[in-house]
């Protein structure tokens, strides 16, 4: 609020000031929906900064439940950006695949082994299968644990509604939701020794880390040279990464760092192009790779990345 919104409405200082705390509390969770639901950070941040917009448009202490009202106002914000985006998608050059989230994650205190493999690549692919307000519902009742009666007023739709439409996003997942996961040392090993392979053009050595059935996805988006079309066979993948490697990748600087919550690789070549990798696992072995090379994707990188 402003000065002059202050004065009219009486509203003190310190009211105000508990209103912006209010609104930071809820941030993380705030971020941690838009994201899942876009798969953008920028996207994500800007639905937030329209929350925060209309929070300032409240009065304080206004609002029965602030946390259901902002979660209310970003996931319907949410529903309606993907819409308009769905042009754009079945346009877009080539696989289309989430921006990469690099760094440590600031996530709200909901601590559940879903909501960490909620933020994986793959998974946010899994809800590509979904619509809109689908993609609402499962998140916010099956990854977050909104109780279906919130989930409802959230969504805008009646309580047994509501559960229909849970019950269909789970069947339409039910095959992939949870295939995806592996422990974290499992992971690290499985990136360091996928490395390892690649830079020294071990084929065989890559073969063994793979599932027979592995794919690779490449997103860039019209911008920078990728495969258009996915790559399945873990003979194919193998080729395609090592050759990558050793054709093109000149002289590249590799970084194991966190990307969506699980350990992702960055190659830098010498002619200043990103790249981020990251991966599906299963069964203690690589079952999907995904590389973005969309420079637009990777402009939200952190210092020193």
């Amino acid at each position: 609020m402003s000065r002059i919104e202050i004065a009219e409405t009486g509203v003190t200082g310190s009211e105000v000031e508990e209103h912006e705390d209010e609104f930071e509390r809820h941030r993380p969770l705030l971020f941690s929906i838009a994201y899942r639901m876009l798969g953008s950070v920028v996207d994500a941040e800007d639905i937030v900064q329209e929350a925060y917009f209309r929070w300032h448009r409240t009065r304080p202490n206004q609002l029965e439940s602030p946390r259901s009202y902002l979660c209310t106002i970003v996931t319907r914000l949410c529903i309606d950006h993907l819409r308009s985006a769905r042009v754009r998608r079945e346009e877009y050059v080539g696989p289309w695949l989430p921006e990469p989230l690099v760094g440590p994650v600031d996530e709200d205190p909901l601590e559940t082994a879903l909501l960490a493999e909620s933020l994986s690549t793959a998974f946010l692919l899994l809800l590509e299968r979904l619509t809109e307000v689908e993609r609402a519902v499962f998140l916010l009742r099956e990854v977050f644990s909104f109780d279906y009666p919130e989930v409802a007023r959230i969504v805008g739709r009646s309580n047994a509604a509501t559960r229909q439409i849970a019950k269909r996003a789970r069947d339409r997942l039910a095959d992939g939701a949870t295939r995806f996961s592996a422990s974290q040392e499992m992971a690290e090993h499985l990136v360091h020794r996928f490395i390892d392979a690649c830079t020294s053009g071990d084929l065989d050595g890559l073969l063994e880390l793979l599932t027979e059935d592995a794919v690779t996805f490449n997103d860039g988006g019209g911008k920078v040279l990728a495969a258009l079309r996915p790559i399945y066979g873990r003979e194919r993948v193998a080729r395609f990464y090592v050759g990558i490697f050793r054709k093109f990748w000149a002289q590249p600087r590799v970084r194991v760092l966190t990307v969506n919550g699980q350990p992702g690789v960055l190659v830098q070549t010498i002619d200043g192009i990103r790249r981020v990798l990251t991966f599906a696992f299963k069964n203690g072995r690589i079952e999907g790779i995904f590389l973005v090379v969309n420079p637009d994707k990777l402009q939200r990188m952190p210092p020193g990345a």
